[in-house]
């Protein structure tokens, strides 16, 4: 008898954490809306990076998208660079790579994203949060004209998303609700 108790011991813990983890669950219509809302902070963020990559935005225009831009990553994510005239692959943290990303040598930059889409389907993590990868391809075409620098790449970058139960408070009541946050952006390939 003694040794059925751990057995069953088990069989009730295992029971309760799939309980729980069911309760948890994402409904398909809650992660249809989580997908649009993550994909949609994406495409914020490739209008963020061309507004500061700009040469034409004024720097309190571009300071203040840097700080909206933030507040779409996760605390200490990182964004990639990459160059067709290297093999590395640098990070820097997102405030760092926004004002690099301004500083840039060029006369004119122009930054685009193109081909946005899930390469991974959202899955469930022991902390209870969601994670999933989105992939993009961003265009860069930087053009000086007095060094008469022309530089233009294409990279494929994967974008690591999270998507977590938040809580809030709205007329003295908790409201519990979904969100996503974008975590690092890591580059996969860069070609010329």
């Amino acid at each position: 008898m003694k040794k059925y108790i751990p057995s069953l011991l088990i069989f009730f813990l295992a029971t309760s954490i799939s309980v729980f983890a069911q309760d948890e669950s994402i409904s398909p219509q809650r992660k249809q809306a989580i997908d649009s809302l993550a994909l949609e902070k994406v495409k914020d963020l490739s209008k963020y990076i061309s507004i500061i990559g700009s040469k034409e935005t004024q720097f309190s225009e571009a300071t203040r998208v840097m700080d909206r831009a933030e507040e779409l990553f996760a605390p200490d994510a990182e964004m990639g660079v990459s160059s067709v005239n290297t093999n590395e692959v640098a990070y820097y943290k997102i405030r760092r790579y926004f004002e690099r990303l301004m500083a840039l040598n060029y006369d004119r930059v122009n930054i685009s994203w193109y081909d946005i889409h899930y390469i991974s389907d959202l899955e469930r993590q022991p902390d209870g949060r969601y994670v999933g990868v989105i992939t993009i391809y961003q265009r860069f075409e930087g053009t000086s004209q007095e060094a008469g620098l022309n530089y233009r790449d294409t990279t494929k970058k994967d974008i690591t998303i999270y998507v977590e139960k938040k809580q809030t408070q709205i007329s003295g009541r908790t409201i519990e609700f979904w969100d996503v946050l974008l975590g690092d952006v890591r580059v996969t390939e860069t070609s010329a």
